[in-house]
């Protein structure tokens, strides 16, 4: 298949907000792609190539001066195997290699063809092409249950081979993916809900309650058989593996009175007190050779596998009975409950101890990956603050056209990071925008525009936007030391002048709580 195809088809995706015609594009994409395609096809539209990381940040990229094709000619194939050169690169002078083959690739591609490419390398592709939507486009292109599919991706944990077994073998070599100790399984995720009470009522029954810590999801498979330093493998979120990082995540699994097993979990790091470390310092040992000075403590919340049983369609119940006998005093602490304020009270709980929330899981449901239904529910309290715009940038996509990701600032009054009384950025955000308000900020902000650069409008530090955030972490790239989690615009403040805006300090002072 030729590149432009697929990019084609992502432009689609991302002109529509139409579930089904993401679905419909998609699927026709997929049925027109030849066998060794398909991997690093699905890998392009979830902005997840099979290389990972190849070491190239945006400066390398942006950076570039060439002179882009008119007439499209890489194929699908041509990118995988240039992203594989890139990626092996090493060694003295590898810097100036991967930049002459990124010229090379960028050279061979068109304007467009160049800007999807540069994305999928960042990894910020945002054409709405979830990997939801990519099931179900899979099962429409191969004409197979839905089901079949969505069950064969978690087991598997490679959407890619889920495709490629789908679109080019049978229903019966679809059915048969099973799980496999030292294989990752994609993991069950969960949707919100406002507090321990309403997450209850939702499921309508008797519920495990357990804390929700900020930490990192881990996943870990271990097999006695096999020799030390293969019989364990840690993985995170997104199914990389982390496992030479983690040494004493795989000797507490070690000393685990079982032979066989795939244990769901969260790891963190712990201060002096016994307290939780901010999120950044747990995931300093996922990113770093060097920060093995931060001792890391597992918690597991679920059992998929244990000594030849596979536990994934047995009732949460069930497996939390196996779990505990398993991993004792690693469990992740919880209660069993019906009682609406019980598990309020253990919410409060899990606060005090300086966690996230809790998590409400339905006692009945078995292990399922994605956000289907509401089996898994995630309380913890959401934190709002009044920051201040100070540029925007252009959107791509649907949003091409529209002024879109925001640059946040919190006001300094004291000037201890800048000129007093100015403002300070604390991050970017482009979530809970709808359509209206991207048509009003395209309108309002170049009324108020100071200056431009290649990427965004700058504009007069006066407009004031409610973000809601999870937290904050530390963070060199910002002046002011802090940076912004997940945040996501509630709404414009019109009533509020920015002088009323929240400080630096305010945000820094999340840090220390």
């Amino acid at each position: 298949m030729l590149l432009h195809e697929l990019v084609a088809a992502t432009r689609e995706v991302a002109a529509t907000s139409s579930r089904l015609k993401k679905v419909a594009a998609l699927a026709e994409a997929l049925r027109a792609l030849d066998g060794a395609e398909i991997g690093p096809a699905i890998g392009f539209l979830t902005a997840s190539p099979r290389q990972g990381r190849i070491g190239v940040g945006w400066r390398g990229l942006t950076g570039l001066a060439v002179a882009h094709t008119d007439a499209p000619s890489l194929t699908v194939l041509d990118v995988d195997a240039a992203l594989d050169r890139i990626a092996a690169t090493a060694g003295a002078g590898s810097v100036d290699a991967r930049r002459q083959a990124l010229i090379a690739l960028a050279q061979r591609a068109t304007a467009e063809e160049w800007d999807f490419v540069s994305r999928v390398i960042l990894g910020e592709l945002r054409t709405g092409a979830l990997e939801g939507v990519l099931l179900d486009a899979i099962a429409k292109a191969s004409d197979r249950p839905i089901a079949a599919v969505r069950r064969a991706a978690m087991l598997s944990g490679d959407l890619g081979e889920t495709a490629r077994i789908a679109l080019g073998g049978s229903l019966d070599d679809l059915e048969s993916v099973g799980l496999r100790v030292g294989r990752p399984v994609m993991p069950m995720l969960a949707s919100t809900a406002g507090s321990a009470a309403e997450a209850l009522a939702t499921l309508g029954r008797e519920a495990s309650v357990e804390y929700k810590l900020d930490g990192a999801r881990i996943q870990v498979h271990f097999d006695r058989a096999r020799p030390e330093g293969d019989d364990v493998h840690v993985y995170t979120r997104s199914l990389a593996e982390v496992t030479h990082r983690v040494p004493e995540l795989a000797a507490a699994v070690r000393a685990l009175p079982v032979e066989r097993v795939i244990l769901d979990g969260e790891t963190l790091s712990l201060d002096e007190d016994g307290g939780p470390r901010a999120f950044q310092d747990t995931m300093a040992r996922f990113g770093s050779e060097t920060a093995a000075a931060i001792v890391l403590r597992p918690w597991f919340f679920d059992i998929l596998h244990v000594d030849g049983r596979d536990l994934i369609d047995e009732p949460l119940s069930a497996r939390l009975e196996i779990l505990e006998r398993v991993v004792g005093p690693l469990r992740m602490p919880g209660i069993v409950t019906a009682d609406a304020e019980r598990a309020e009270q253990f919410s409060r709980e899990a606060l005090a101890a300086g966690h996230e929330g809790v998590m409400v899981k339905d006692i009945s449901s078995p292990y399922a990956a994605g956000r289907r239904g509401k089996s898994w529910l995630k309380v913890k309290p959401v934190l709002t603050f009044d920051l201040v715009v100070l540029a925007v940038e252009w959107g791509s996509g649907r949003r091409t056209g529209m002024l879109s990701n925001l640059h946040l600032g919190a006001r300094d009054p004291d000037g201890a990071f800048g000129d007093p009384g100015g403002f300070v950025m604390v991050g970017k955000t482009f979530k809970g925008l709808t359509d209206a308000t991207l048509r009003w900020q395209t309108e309002h902000f170049p009324t108020i525009e100071t200056h431009r650069s290649a990427y965004a409008v700058h504009v007069r530090p006066e407009t004031v936007v409610e973000i809601a955030i999870d937290g904050v972490q530390r963070s060199s790239r910002y002046p002011g030391g802090v940076a912004l989690r997940f945040a996501r615009v509630k709404a414009y403040r019109p009533d509020k002048d920015a002088s009323e805006a929240d400080t630096i300090e305010t945000l820094r002072a999340l840090l220390r709580g």
